[in-house]
C-alpha cells in the first residue's frame, strides 16, 4: 500500500511539473518587451510605407514598442527567411509583399535550397492590395503603353527596367507584360523599390513596375509619368491611367502587403497580434497615411487573408514556371 501511495505521489508531482510551464504561460502578461517587425526591403518601398504607421498603431494597442527592422536582399527573401526561422514567441513579425508567394516556387525553378516554405509563416492581416503601375521619367519619349511596347519591339533589349530583385513584385509583372506583348526588355535588379525608383529618377534605368504608393509623389511632382497599370478597375490615386487590358494586353498583377508571424506562435499570442493588426487597420491615422501614399487600405482579417494567400500562391506558381530560370 505504501508503495502504491508513493507511485501516486510521484505521478502527481510529474503532472504538476509538466503543467507548470503551461500555467505560467497562461498567466504571464504578453508582450513584456519590444516586438520586431521585419520589413524585407529598404526604406521607401510599399512594405516600409505600410509597416511604419501599422507598427505605431499596433504598439499603442499592445503597450510595447513595435520596432521596424529593414532586412533587404534577394527580392525580399532574406528578411522573409529570417522571420520564418525566428523563435515562435510572437516577438518577431513580418510585413511582407506578394513576392512571399513567388520566392518558394522560384527556388524550385532555380534549383537552389529553399529560403523558406509558405507553411513556415502564418497570415495575420492584409493591409493593401494594389495593381502595380508602369512608370517612366516624365521626359521620356513614351506617352502610352503602346508607344513603349512598339519601341521595345523595334529595339529588343535596349530598354531596361529596375526591380526589387529577381522574381520580386517589380520583376514578375514586367515579365508578364513582356511575354504577353512579345517584347524583350533588360532586367536590372536592385535591393528594393526605393533604390530602383531613385535609379529611374537619375536616368540609370528606363522604367519600373511598382506599387502606386512608391511613385505617386514623384508623379505629382512632375518627375515621373505612369503609362498604365496591371489592374482591372480604375485606380483611385491615378484615375486617368488606363489598365494594360485597356491597351490590349492580358496582363494582371496585384502587389499586396500583409502581416505574418512564424508558424508555431502560441494561439493566445497569435490572437493578440491579430487583434492589434485589426485595430491598426481601423485606426484613422493609419488609413490617412496609407491613403495619402496612394494605396488605399484593403484590409483582410486572418482567415480571409489565409485563403487569399493560398490562391495567390497557386496563380504565381504558374507564372514563375512560365518565366523560367533567370540569372
Amino acid at each position: 500500500m505504501r508503495f502504491k501511495a508513493h507511485l501516486k505521489l510521484a505521478a502527481l508531482v510529474a503532472l504538476f511539473c509538466s503543467a507548470t510551464p503551461w500555467v505560467l504561460a497562461q498567466n504571464t502578461p504578453w508582450p513584456t518587451r519590444a516586438i520586431t517587425m521585419i520589413v524585407p526591403f529598404p526604406p521607401g518601398g510599399l512594405a516600409d510605407l505600410v509597416a511604419r504607421p501599422v507598427a505605431e498603431a499596433m504598439a499603442r494597442e499592445l503597450g510595447q514598442p513595435v520596432v521596424i527592422e529593414n532586412k533587404a536582399g534577394a527580392g525580399g527573401g532574406i528578411g522573409m527567411s529570417q522571420a520564418a526561422k525566428a523563435k515562435p514567441d510572437g516577438y518577431t513579425v513580418l510585413m511582407a509583399l506578394s513576392s512571399l508567394t513567388v520566392i518558394p516556387e522560384a527556388d524550385v525553378v532555380l534549383g537552389r535550397p529553399a529560403m523558406f516554405a509558405l507553411t513556415d509563416l502564418r497570415p495575420i492581416a492584409r493591409f493593401t492590395a494594389d495593381p502595380t503601375v508602369l512608370a517612366v521619367r516624365a521626359e521620356s519619349p513614351w506617352k502610352t503603353v503602346q508607344q513603349f511596347v512598339d519601341d521595345a519591339k523595334k529595339r529588343p533589349g535596349a530598354i531596361n527596367y529596375g526591380s526589387s530583385g529577381s522574381y520580386g513584385t517589380m520583376h514578375v509583372p514586367m515579365e508578364i507584360l513582356s511575354q504577353n506583348a512579345g517584347m524583350k526588355l533588360t532586367h536590372i535588379p536592385f535591393t528594393g523599390a526605393g533604390p530602383a525608383v531613385v535609379a529611374l529618377l537619375g536616368g540609370q534605368i528606363d522604367a519600373v513596375s511598382s506599387g502606386p504608393a512608391t511613385v505617386l509623389q514623384q508623379v505629382k511632382a512632375g518627375k515621373l509619368r505612369v503609362l498604365g497599370h496591371w489592374g482591372t478597375a480604375q485606380l483611385s490615386a491615378l484615375p486617368e491611367v488606363p489598365s494594360l487590358k485597356d491597351a490590349g494586353y492580358n496582363a494582371e498583377y496585384a502587389q499586396w502587403s500583409g502581416l505574418f508571424i512564424p508558424s508555431g506562435v502560441p494561439e493566445p499570442i497569435a490572437q493578440r497580434l491579430r487583434a492589434a493588426a485589426k485595430a491598426a487597420a481601423l485606426d484613422a491615422k493609419v488609413k490617412e497615411v496609407i491613403l495619402n501614399a496612394g494605396s488605399p487600405l484593403q484590409f483582410q482579417d486572418s482567415p480571409e487573408f489565409e485563403k487569399y494567400v493560398q490562391a495567390d500562391a497557386s496563380r504565381m506558381s504558374a507564372v514563375v514556371k512560365r518565366i523560367g530560370k533567370v540569372e
